[in-house]
């Protein structure tokens, strides 16, 4: 929520600081005006110790480029970095709204249909990054902004991306700050990868629908201990509502072993669009897929029966999963088409034939004459 204390700081001769938005452990939250472009922003500026480290914003600066070049829907765009009086910054797309950790909050338990509307939002997003080769590393309800009409956009690409190069001595305090999110292998200080992603975004999703997290403690370290060990409870002991089928998919998501997710966010966020897709009731079909290249694992497709509601769709370039045609109605159809092409050729040739018979008529006139 914002702050209603107003504060006057310009960054750069350019930025005025309105009101704060948020605070975090690693940055303030500012919404902002950018003076010579006239518009409003968002500015996180960074805590004091990370804009001292030079090695942190020399990789920031990195981050910040990369993220700066993603251009999509269900991002938030990035407008420009900076150091400005010993402080560094980054200036955003300012999304009107809440994020979703507030709203998970406040909601306890999502419905079906809305929960995977906003998680398919999530996984274009983030899937688009992903074929940009761009891991977020620190997926999470926190960094992701919902807007009055249901958008929603990820953030904090080029930042969550900087802190994952600090040292793992480090990581504890700074990286792994909301353990309840993390992939088992990031937990154990490996290097995270798009499979990390998609174990965050099951966990959120998890959250979304059983009205809590897979794994709770107190304590940091053993959050990370449960995250690689511990099998977790099946969604629908928290919520009978949902589907077994969708369970299913959870719980693959929450696999310990990266390989047996799904390789991309795109890839989970094609199976979630297939149970808003089916109007019908929930399948029983199993679809195949690959969790790597030498491997494939069932799933299956589910769908309430209350009405499809509108997903908001990524531009051209991001891959859609049609609903599954019924074969026997093609075959019917291609039937149909042979048939008329039958009947089409019949009629050409006995026209082509008839027009033939004065053509040999007038030959056979021409040598032998009537009277002769």
């Amino acid at each position: 929520m914002e702050n209603s204390t107003p504060i006057s700081p310009m960054l750069n001769n350019r930025y005025q600081l309105l009101h704060t938005l948020g605070t975090g452990g690693m940055a303030l939250v500012y919404r902002a005006y950018d003076k010579m472009l006239e518009r409003p922003v968002a500015i996180k500026i960074l805590r004091q110790d990370f804009s001292n480290d030079e090695d942190f914003r020399e990789r920031f600066r990195q981050e910040a480029r990369a993220a700066a070049n993603l251009s999509h829907p269900n991002i938030v765009t990035v407008h420009d970095f900076g150091f400005d009086d010993g402080r560094l910054f980054i200036v955003m797309e300012y999304v009107p709204g809440t994020d979703l950790k507030t709203m998970v909050k406040q909601r306890g338990k999502f419905g079906l249909e809305e929960a995977i509307n906003l998680l398919v939002q999530a996984c274009e997003g983030i899937g688009y990054a992903h074929r940009a080769g761009l891991v977020h590393c620190d997926v999470k309800p926190h960094n992701m902004m919902v807007t009055p009409d249901g958008r929603l956009k990820v953030t904090d690409f080029g930042i969550a991306r900087a802190l994952a190069g600090i040292q793992p001595d480090e990581q504890i305090d700074v990286v792994w700050g909301s353990p309840q999110y993390f992939s088992p292998e990031q937990a154990a200080g490996q290097a995270p990868s798009p499979a990390s992603d998609v174990y965050s975004l099951g966990v959120i999703l998890y959250e979304m629908l059983a009205g809590q997290l897979p794994f709770t403690a107190n304590d940091p370290e053993e959050l990370a201990r449960m995250h690689r060990e511990m099998r977790p409870v099946s969604a629908r002991r928290y919520n009978p509502q949902i589907p077994s089928q969708l369970d299913q998919i959870i719980l693959k998501v929450l696999s310990k072993e990266p390989t047996q997710r799904y390789r991309s966010a795109d890839q989970l966020g094609r199976v979630l669009r297939t149970i808003l897709q089916r109007p019908e009731s929930y399948a029983s079909t199993m679809v195949s897929m690959p969790a790597s290249s030498s491997q494939t694992r069932p799933l299956a497709q589910t769908r309430s029966n209350s009405q499809p509601v509108q997903i908001y769709t990524a531009p051209p370039t991001v891959p859609v999963l049609q609903p599954f045609p019924d074969r026997s109605e093609e075959h019917d159809d291609h039937a149909l088409d042979i048939d008329w092409l039958t009947i089409l050729i019949g009629l050409l040739a006995a026209i082509a034939v008839g027009g033939l018979i004065p053509f040999w008529l007038y030959i056979y006139l021409s040598i032998n004459p009537p009277g002769r």
